[in-house]
This record gives C-alpha cells, sequence and structure tokens, in this order.
C-alpha cells in the first residue's frame, strides 16, 4: 500500500478483514510500522511493530498450545511440540500474512519497498505476531485468540501439508522408483543477514513447482507444496 496508514478507510479495511475494531488505533499502525520506515521519518525506534512481536510471539505459543493440548489427547509432548513448532515458523505464518494480504497494509522505508519488502516471509510473518500483540492489548487474550483461531489455526488439514510438505511428497514419490526429483536453486537476493532464494522443483525434467524463503529449507517447502499439488491434480 503507497497511501497514508492514519488515513481512516485503510484502517477500517483491515479492521474489516480481521473483524475487529481497535480502540487505540495507534497499535494497529504501531503493528504495521517497519523498522526501516520508523528511521525514514525519524520516528522513535520504540514505535515500530518489534515490540508487539515480542509479545505476539508469546501469546500465540500459549494459544496454539492450549488448542493442540486438547485437540491431540494422544500425541506426547515431544509430538505436540514438533507440530506446534511448524505451525509458528517463518513460512507458517507468512502463509496466514498472506491469506490477509498484510503486506498491502505495512508501513515501509523506501529500501525495503523497492526490495520487495511487502512481500518477503520475514518480515510478513513478524507483522503477523504485531498484529497478535496488538490485538492482546486492545482487546485482551479472547481477541487474540479469536483472531489465532479464525487465521492461523483454521484450515489446519492443508496447513499441515504445506508446514510439512517435504516430508509428505517423499513419501509420495517413493511409490514410484523411476521418477527423478531434485530442487534446483535458481537465485538468491539481499545481504548475508536476510538474504532470499528462489528454488525449482524438478520432475522428470519438467518444472513443477517454485518457491522463495529466507533460506533454502523454507524455499524447497513452499516448492515441495507446490509439487504435492500438481501431483494430486495430475494423479501422478
Amino acid at each position: 500500500m503507497n497511501g497514508n496508514l492514519a488515513d481512516k478507510q485503510i484502517i477500517e479495511e483491515l479492521e474489516k478483514k480481521i473483524a475487529y475494531s481497535f480502540r487505540d488505533k495507534r497499535l494497529l499502525k504501531q503493528a504495521l510500522t517497519h523498522s526501516s520506515y520508523a528511521n525514514e521519518l525519524r520516528i522513535n525506534r520504540l514505535k515500530d511493530y518489534e515490540r508487539l512481536e515480542f509479545l505476539g510471539d508469546a501469546v500465540l505459543e500459549l494459544v496454539s498450545s492450549d488448542f493442540l493440548f486438547h485437540e491431540n489427547p494422544r500425541m506426547t509432548e515431544g509430538e505436540l511440540t514438533k507440530l506446534r513448532a511448524s505451525m509458528v515458523c517463518e513460512p507458517a505464518l507468512a502463509y496466514c500474512a498472506r491469506d490477509l494480504d498484510l503486506g498491502r497494509y505495512l508501513l515501509l522505508g523506501k529500501g525495503e519497498e523497492s526490495t520487495g519488502g511487502r512481500q518477503r516471509d520475514s518480515i510478513i510473518a513478524d507483522v503477523t505476531e504485531a498484529l497478535i500483540g496488538a490485538l492482546y492489548l486492545d482487546g485482551g487474550m479472547d481477541r487474540a485468540k479469536d483472531f489465532i483461531h479464525r487465521f492461523v489455526l483454521s484450515d489446519l488439514e492443508n496447513k499441515i501439508l504445506f508446514y510439512d510438505s517435504k516430508t509428505v511428497l517423499q513419501e509420495m514419490l517413493q511409490t514410484d522408483n523411476s521418477s527423478q526429483f531434485g530442487y534446483v536453486l535458481k537465485g538468491e537476493e539481499g545481504p548475508d543477514h536476510d538474504k532470499e532464494f528462489w528454488v525449482d522443483a524438478i520432475l522428470d525434467g519438467e518444472v513443477v513447482g517454485s518457491g522463495k524463503g529466507r533460506t533454502k529449507k523454507a524455499a524447497e517447502q513452499q516448492a515441495a507444496y507446490q509439487t504435492i499439488l500438481y501431483l494430486r491434480k495430475n494423479k501422478r
């Protein structure tokens, strides 16, 4: 979004998506303010989303732990921990952020804007946690919990498939030993501390999936998910 988030219409648009109207609109704006924007406008760094992200991370862990504990009474502690970790990892939260098109509402500095920051997993995943933190402060645990259940813990069958796509794909391909499959790194961009990788999934010489992420593993995960969808559609 290129406009000013002080614009009441923009605020209301996002509030409508998440079905909650903030009493303190400043909290919502802070949750959407990247440090690059704060630096460019010389805003106090305490007014970007990082502190809210810290709080939202803790709230998300508690709510997702409670949900998984009650939904999976036969799972061991180790299994619950592994499942929770996959559900609240960066690629998973970025997946949820894209459902809300959160990138559209970010306040970014010109540098981040020009390098595709609105769709970068690391940023939109952090903003998801910051939004949870803002909801917790503005409306209490019940509001934060409602958001997490609606946007993070919903449609779990497909999301779990996405989170664990590399393993699922490997199991699918083991039934057909004649197929040749691999991941090919197509490119990378950005400084060492914040690189983004592009990967293609190649099956029998054909590109059947692609992905991008802050690590090669995250990019491969997206490519694997697309490959699974391809295999299901073509019943291979």
